[in-house]
């Protein structure tokens, strides 16, 4: 099973299960999985390949949407599930493919639809990090910073890199392999009728007008909202309004 990282005790309110995304782990999720954890227990998991969580020699939505449904059974489902995107993709997935499993479906920044850009270069960049000549987090981040291209990155990537061990916590190799999929979105007609809120940054161009007839036509409660100011990595950008957003909308929706 995915490593778990548990916030909070359970209580009669459905657990919230959160998917990190790309390069993430559980431990981006912290600080607004504590504090969601007032009212429910809150799961953050390590996605496949990522973290402390088991290598496998693939990254398909339908393989992290069955890691997902692992948890989701041990953790007493069904359960509200909230994925940022791939882990957004991902809880997508689980959603249709496994609709008794989830009560409520939250997805940040992030459509079912293929992308056109890549994350192979940040791959690559990393790979080119000297991981013996790294002492300490700043020795990584001084050969990291003149090779990605925006340097805000540079310490989110670096979350998952083992300074004691000189290892990134991260399968490089079949991320790279499998990110055309990771990219893509599996061709499903299915629905999954429970409360859905897409949550966008509000200055991000992955969630547009034009996507959202094929999320209505897989997620037919779907509702949208925006955080201004917030791009991409909204969660980390605005964290304070992320939590007010997904708190409210929980309440609003039945708990």
């Amino acid at each position: 099973m995915l490593n778990t990282i548990a916030h909070g005790a359970p209580t009669t309110t459905p657990p919230l299960l959160i998917a990190h995304g790309l390069f993430g782990s559980g431990r981006n999720w912290g600080v607004i999985a504590k504090r969601l954890s007032e009212e429910r227990q809150v799961v953050a998991v390590d996605m496949r390949n990522h973290g402390q969580s088991p290598l496998f020699e693939t990254q398909s939505y339908a393989d992290m949407a069955g890691d997902l449904a692992e948890v989701a059974k041990h953790l007493g489902a069904p359960i509200d599930v909230m994925g940022h995107s791939m882990g957004g993709k991902s809880s997508m997935m689980l959603a249709l493919t496994r609709p008794d499993l989830v009560n409520r479906l939250i997805v940040a920044d992030i459509a079912p639809v293929a992308y056109g850009h890549t994350q192979a270069h940040n791959i690559a960049a990393m790979r080119q990090v000297d991981l013996s000549r790294v002492e300490k987090r700043s020795d990584a981040a001084q050969q990291l910073e003149p090779l990605v291209e925006d340097p805000s990155l540079v310490p989110f990537f670096l979350q998952s890199l083992d300074v004691a061990e000189k290892r990134w916590r991260l399968n490089l190799d079949v991320l790279d392999r499998e990110m055309p999929g990771i990219l893509s979105f599996p061709d499903i007609e299915a629905q999954f009728d429970g409360p859905t809120l897409f949550l966008s940054g509000g200055t991000s161009d992955y969630v547009t007008q034009e996507h959202r007839a094929r999320i209505r036509h897989l997620f037919p409660k779907a509702r949208f909202a925006k955080i201004p100011g917030a791009g991409h990595w909204l969660h980390a950008e605005k964290p304070r309004e992320f939590e007010a957003a997904v708190r409210g909308w929980l309440a609003h929706t039945g708990g």
